[in-house]
């Protein structure tokens, strides 16, 4: 004997993606695409730029192994390592879980704290709600605890970045020489200082909306952000034609990009197009008559900042262009080279005191790449 039509119960592929209502099937918001601003396609399109935008936020920061290569021992080794570590940890941590979770959370349940205007905190992370959908209890409060130690950790790496470029800038004569000064242990404590006044800026939330502040924050990280990756591009275009210009091989090199300057190439063009358009829900919005200035200054003022800073130095310093066939490739590199003659040489020695040449390989091959 059959079942009703009612009371039947719909197939699992179905189950997960419509609502089973009697004998109809309704569509629920399950779909890839979240309408921004407009309906129909074109807010389909406003959202997934909208979250382009967003992403350009999360990425920023890969950038900065490259200010270690002055503190590392055997940069030539370790830095290529560190670089190409670095895709596969944004491949796995990133890409591939936001997928998953992309997949398990809906774009408007009521768990997000940005989705309805709830209050927001750990607990409105799309990690820590999609544990929670799935039911594990203890996981959640596992998960909040390493966000803690994650946002203590990035605190504490751009506090070293920030500090350390300031002091690099200072002793190139290009910021004030205050902050060149160090303490005993080598500590810019000028630089140190003054980059963490900018953690001040925290206290905005007393004043304000702490969803509207971190907006501001996010629109002003971005910006800046997207601008320092241009700057890297035009200087890796400029690089790879200089040394092609004065006949220098890829096999010199202790590392190339994989894609070469056409690489750079598309990636300068597509972050001219996200700093141009990181905000344009401004403009949409502003043709329904409302325009929003805030999330216009923070979304743009690094633009004339950045060229004001360009070509204020131009005049100030009066420096000129550097063509390819001038381009000095080779001013320190001797002091690169002793260093890491050094350095070899000092592995070695250990290894043949301890006998040990093997010891860590494991580590080194099959764990050390997730820290």
């Amino acid at each position: 004997m059959s079942l009703p039509v009612a009371a039947r119960s719909p197939p699992p592929h179905i189950r997960s993606r419509k609502k089973w209502t009697g004998n109809r099937l309704t569509n629920t918001p399950f779909s890839a695409f979240k309408p921004y601003i407009m309906d129909g396609a074109a807010g389909n399109f406003l959202g997934f730029w909208s979250t382009m935008v967003t992403a350009t936020f999360a990425y920023l920061g890969t950038e900065l192994v490259g200010v270690t290569v002055g503190e590392a021992q055997n940069p030539r080794k370790t830095i290529p390592r560190a670089i190409k570590l670095t895709f596969f940890r944004i491949l796995i941590f990133y890409v591939l879980s936001v997928l998953l979770v992309g997949m398990v959370v809906r774009y408007d349940a009521k768990e997000l704290g940005f989705a309805l205007n709830a209050p927001t905190g750990a607990n409105a992370s799309p990690f820590v709600v999609a544990i929670t959908l799935a039911g594990i209890n203890v996981l959640p409060h596992i998960l909040n605890a390493c966000i803690l130690i994650f946002v203590f950790s990035a605190s504490n790496s751009d506090l070293y970045i920030a500090s350390r470029t300031l002091y690099g800038l200072a002793s190139d004569g290009d910021a004030p020489a205050i902050f060149k000064r160090t303490d005993k242990r080598g500590v810019p404590i000028y630089a140190l200082g003054f980059s963490a006044l900018f953690a001040l800026l925290a206290f905005m939330n007393v004043a304000d909306d702490s969803k509207k502040v971190f907006g501001y924050f996010v629109n002003l990280t971005t910006i800046f952000g997207v601008l320092t990756w241009i700057s890297i591009l035009v200087a890796h275009i400029c690089f790879v034609r200089a040394r092609k210009s004065q006949g220098i091989p890829n096999s010199a090199m202790p590392y190339v990009a994989p894609l070469g300057i056409y690489g750079s190439y598309a990636a300068l063009g597509f972050c001219i197009l996200i700093a141009l358009t990181k905000n344009f829900d401004v403009f949409v919005i502003s043709l329904k008559g409302r325009f929003d200035y805030e999330t216009f200054i923070t979304g743009y003022i690094g633009i004339p900042l950045y060229l004001i800073l360009i070509f204020g130095h131009k005049i100030v310093t009066k420096s000129k262009r550097v063509t390819s066939h001038d381009a000095d490739f080779y001013t320190g590199k001797d002091i690169i080279d002793r260093e890491e003659e050094e350095f070899l040489a000092n592995q070695k020695a250990k290894r043949e005191a301890s006998g040990a040449d093997n010891k860590g390989w494991f580590y080194r091959n099959f764990v050390s790449w997730l820290f």
